[in-house]
């Protein structure tokens, strides 16, 4: 089982991941570049039940930043720690299964987390002065990606 820890730019808020990271992408919304102040968030999914934190879980704050769209933040530095749906978000009522996962910004990991990007969403609201020059897929919006033998 991989184990991968991680935490905020302070060191208050630490966590461990105990399952695998899946459905990696650039997200290039809006929300995503003012929370990273960044061109676009690099982010993985993981079930919820092997997200766990090390220490300061109390100084994590949580933004609503879209209806049922939690961005927890440390207190302290501002970093990211975890993006969860709650049962009202649009996101849930399409595929209930994100209502048992957390969205992770890989940067926040420790060391190589050893995947990559599978796709660029959002582009359609990207930075103006971005300009994506890889051949991972983009998307205009988010397209959940097909169940495996599904084209």
């Amino acid at each position: 089982m991989t184990t991968i820890e991680g935490g905020c730019l302070c060191g208050a808020v630490r966590f461990r991941i105990s399952g695998a990271l899946h459905r990696t992408s650039h997200c290039h919304c809006g929300l995503c570049q003012k929370q990273h102040g960044a061109a676009f968030r690099t982010r993985a999914r993981v079930a919820a039940k092997h997200f766990n934190f090390l220490q300061g879980e109390d100084l994590v704050t949580y933004y609503e930043s879209s209806p049922g769209m939690y961005r927890g933040f440390c207190s302290r530095c501002g970093s990211p720690i975890v993006n969860r749906f709650g049962p009202e978000a649009k996101a849930v009522k399409k595929r209930p299964e994100a209502l048992h996962q957390v969205g992770i910004a890989l940067a926040t990991l420790d060391g190589d987390p050893g995947v990559r990007a599978e796709r660029h969403d959002f582009v359609a609201s990207k930075a103006p002065w971005f300009e994506i020059t890889d051949d991972v897929p983009q998307f205009a919006t988010y397209e959940p990606p097909k169940p495996e033998g599904q084209t």
